[in-house]
């Protein structure tokens, strides 16, 4: 990223949050907003006239709605979009198809309040990591074809694969995934490349409270495998993938020879909640290391190195997906540089890398060599 600071374009088409959104964002030495649009008409000319860095966008405005904007702006003049969307489950599912149409990155709008308050940080936070974000090739936003029906295995468990043979050895029985800026979409082409019979999976994305469940809800219509947000005290179980709450840290342990999931309130970690280093780090507390298959997904920040190291200390298998696939090399390059990642993984392969893994004893992989496939 140059030296000279961000570039930003507000489009919202209400003068009271294009004022927030540029008092906000001008806070920040490293940003400049160069100016603000009333509709996506307006937001096209100057996008020419200015030319941004990046835009901030409203899902809900006249003449031309937000969804309609991007597409039109990612099929002919692609830039970084940060959506600002509604808290509510039509916002959320909208800001969820935004994310798919190749917006970097959502936060939810302040609702009934003239002030950003902690939203502030956070949007300045999006912006810095949309400027310097690898954006996706329109072709790869097509939709998803829904899996064909399969069935899924009960909620009581049953045979989902030669991991299940040890609970308590060094089979894997445990998948852990944190993901950041450009997640929901790399988590989403990873999951729904993935077999129905599969150890239980937990998952932190940092989204915004509310948008999570729209997410889970949306994972698990396309998937092979059951997915909803975490409740505290779930039973993790085979076919059974569970996403943290936002704004809640996820955790889990053992009780007996059974792993459950943990939804607390408390500080963030790395300035997210939910955290992935929590979620790593109380794998590690539970015993269940050798028995992890844990990865740090595209994501700006540290988030998730320091427990991907310690689990790999005690026998996960882990990786990091690398460079050339993630949208920001952030959270992916801080987990190799620092050894918590055995291997670098192109988003393509991750699928097929955790497959092997679940064939492979935990045993074979506690000093196995760091490598990039």
């Amino acid at each position: 990223m140059s030296t000279s600071r961000i570039r930003v374009l507000v489009v919202d088409d209400s003068a009271v949050v294009r004022k927030l959104i540029s008092e906000a964002l001008a806070a920040d030495p490293e940003i400049e907003v160069v100016g603000t649009a009333v509709d996506p008409y307006a937001a096209r000319d100057q996008i020419v006239a200015l030319k941004p860095d990046v835009l901030t966008l409203d899902l809900e405005m006249p003449r031309m709605d937000g969804l309609t904007f991007l597409r039109i702006l990612m099929e002919q003049r692609p830039l970084p979009v940060v959506v600002l969307s509604s808290l509510t489950r039509t916002g959320s599912d909208q800001a969820l198809e935004a994310l798919r149409l190749g917006a970097v990155d959502v936060l939810g709008k302040p609702e009934g309040s003239y002030s950003f308050g902690d939203l502030g940080p956070q949007l300045v936070a999006k912006v810095k990591a949309a400027a310097i974000a690898r954006l996706r090739p329109v072709s790869s936003a097509s939709p998803v074809s829904p899996i064909p029906p399969v069935e899924r295995l009960p909620n009581s468990g049953g045979t989902a694969g030669p991991w299940q043979r040890a609970t308590n050895g060094g089979s894997r029985s445990l998948i852990l995934l944190g993901a950041s800026t450009g997640g929901t979409e790399a988590l989403r082409d990873v999951l729904t490349r993935m077999p129905g019979n599969l150890p239980p999976i937990a998952i932190v994305q940092h989204i915004p409270a509310l948008f999570s469940r729209a997410f889970a809800d949306r994972l698990d219509h396309l998937c092979a495998f059951r997915v909803r947000e975490a409740q505290d005290g779930d039973l993790l179980e085979p076919g059974l993938a569970l996403v943290a709450p936002g704004n809640f840290h996820l955790l889990v342990s053992r009780q007996g020879g059974q792993f459950r999931a943990r939804v607390i309130d408390g500080p963030p970690v790395w300035h997210q909640r939910p955290a992935v280093d929590l979620l790593f780090k109380s794998a590690v507390d539970a015993g269940a290391g050798p028995q992890v298959i844990a990865g740090v997904l595209t994501g700006m920040g540290k988030d998730g190195a320091e427990g991907l190291l310690r689990l790999r200390e005690r026998g996960a298998a882990t990786f990091a997906q690398d460079e050339a696939s993630s949208v920001v090399y952030g959270m992916p390059r801080a987990a190799w540089e620092n050894g918590g990642a055995q291997r670098q993984v192109s988003l393509d392969r991750i699928p097929e890398y955790i497959c092997h893994q679940l064939e492979t004893t935990g045993a074979s992989h506690a000093t196995s060599a760091r490598a990039s496939p």
